[in-house]
């Protein structure tokens, strides 16, 4: 009987020692079956980390080389780069079932037993020694690393109950209450946020990384456990929280530093695969392909901000959470409104700023500004580096001979006209807002090739954003909405009550 060959079902119905040894079942270290799954699927073309954008050049080939030379693994990298999902999904390189000695509690091979009770079971059993199956999914331990994590928490503790219930001597090694460490035998072991464990825990785990012995309480026993150990790490964390000691990084045999997406079509591939949309109308709310753009330029524009914490990062889960506040937002209004189908608008970014203030970790001069007034800031910028993939710079073509193709909505501006947005407008009225600007529906048509119908309106909104964002307009934040005025005209006759107009600059 050849065991490889032998499918899950017909695994589990092999119940004793005896017919496992029949089988043709041979034992193999944890790292090994990684490994050979891992070579398994590199020839057969398939992709491990299904899901995992934007890592197949850099991250993943690391992580494969990694597995291939039998090593534990460090994922260094800020927040929301996808450290835990790598590590969780290297379940699927295990074997889909693992035979265990019924009932032990380290989860003892049955041809390579651990502990004394394995030992003991088998050798008073022998081949009719009862075994259990452990599936892959079951085989993964994940611990946060706090600062209240302790050495019987890792690795274990005597048990005085255990010792008194079962008239056990301290002596012997059944009155200790095993960690999960201990516990994660034939396991993969996932410590997240390293640094923040105390020195002193992580000294607890030298032996068992390089020799693979624990001390308990003045118990010295040889457990050769085996497990993959896979820590995940921020690289601010070595200067602000804690550290890895030196000893313990030294015999983590790879550090694999991780990313975030280096283009907005991998985020965006990202965004939309993570954002939770269930229950939502999204077949009536459409959205351009430039909004999708936009929300993954504000992750791009925080991560460059002077007055966001860089060494904090910019986790993916901004443009997650803003792409589903941005469906939420024209989902609300399909509500207030009555209507069937609606598009996205760009003064629906306003509806994501809580997605932002919430996710940026601010240096000084940006908590003096206010989370608000960053995040709206970022949107604008956000808005200024699209804006020129679309329509030429306000400012170059001032200058240009062939002259300029904003100078008509702009002189209707001029002449003291204001245009509002509001959010929970109907499309019938957004439009009709719209269309009052002469025009800007020729500059849209004029200026953006291959314009589909549905989309003009929301380039027409965006054309005025931009030329907001180049100072050529002026954007008043409402409580409703947006206010676009003449720029001049709104700094010279700026009313007691009026909003102070928020330019990119201002930051």
């Amino acid at each position: 009987m050849d065991y490889q060959k032998l499918t899950g079902k017909e695994l589990t119905q092999i119940r004793t020692l005896g017919q496992l040894k029949a089988a043709g079942y041979q034992p193999k270290s944890i790292k090994e079956e990684l490994r050979d799954n891992l070579i398994a699927k590199i020839k057969q073309k398939e992709n491990v980390f299904e899901g995992i954008w934007g890592y197949e050049d850099t991250v993943i080939p690391d992580i494969e080389r990694a597995i291939l030379s039998r090593h534990n693994i460090n994922l260094l990298g800020l927040r929301g780069q996808a450290k835990t999902r790598i590590a969780r999904m290297m379940t699927l390189l295990l074997d889909e079932y693992v035979p265990l000695v019924y009932g032990s509690e380290l989860n003892d091979d049955p041809l390579a037993p651990l502990t004394s009770y394995a030992r003991n079971l088998i050798e008073e059993r022998g081949d009719d020694t009862p075994i259990t199956w452990w599936h892959r999914n079951d085989r993964y331990t994940e611990k946060l690393a706090t600062p209240d994590v302790s050495v019987a928490d890792l690795i274990g503790d005597v048990d005085p109950i255990k010792a008194a219930t079962m008239k056990l001597s301290y002596n012997d090694e059944r009155v200790i209450h095993y960690g999960l460490v201990p516990r994660s035998h034939r396991s993969i072991f996932v410590i997240n946020e390293l640094p923040d464990l105390q020195a002193r825990i992580q000294v607890a785990l030298f032996n068992i990384l390089q020799e693979g012995d624990i001390q308990i309480r003045g118990f010295k026993l040889r457990l050769p456990l085996d497990i993959q150990f896979v820590f995940t790490a921020n690289p601010e964390d070595y200067t602000n929280r804690g550290s890895i000691v030196t000893p313990l990084k030294d015999r983590i045999e790879s550090q694999i530093i991780t990313h975030y997406p280096k283009s907005i079509e991998i985020g965006k591939k990202i965004t939309a695969q993570e954002a939770n949309l269930k229950g939502k109308p999204v077949d009536n709310i459409y959205i351009p392909e430039l909004m999708k753009d936009l929300i993954e330029q504000i992750a791009v524009e925080a991560r460059g901000s002077e007055y966001v914490d860089e060494k904090s990062g910019v986790s993916a889960r901004l443009t997650i959470s803003a792409y589903e506040n941005l469906i939420s937002a024209a989902e609300r209004r399909l509500y207030l409104n009555g209507e069937e189908n609606t598009t996205v608008r760009i003064a629906d970014l306003i509806g994501v700023i809580p997605a932002i203030t919430g996710k940026v970790e601010l240096v000084y001069e940006g908590e003096q500004e206010g989370a608000g007034l960053v995040a709206y800031n970022l949107i604008g910028k956000a808005i200024r580096s699209q804006f020129i993939n679309y329509f030429p710079s306000p400012e170059s073509k001032k200058k240009s001979k062939e002259g300029d193709p904003y100078v008509i909505p702009l002189a209707w501006f001029g002449e003291g006209n204001e245009l509002d947005i509001l959010a929970s407008q109907s499309d019938k009225e957004y439009k009709q807002a719209l269309h009052e600007v002469p025009g800007l529906e020729e500059v849209v048509t004029g200026l953006v090739k291959n314009l589909p119908e549905k989309e003009k309106e929301f380039f027409m909104e965006f054309a005025l954003h931009g030329l907001a964002e180049y100072s050529q307009l002026s954007k008043n934040l409402l409580d409703t909405g947006l206010q676009f005025k003449d720029l001049f005209s709104s700094m010279f006759n700026m009313g007691p009550g009026e909003d102070e107009d928020f330019d990119e600059d201002d930051l």
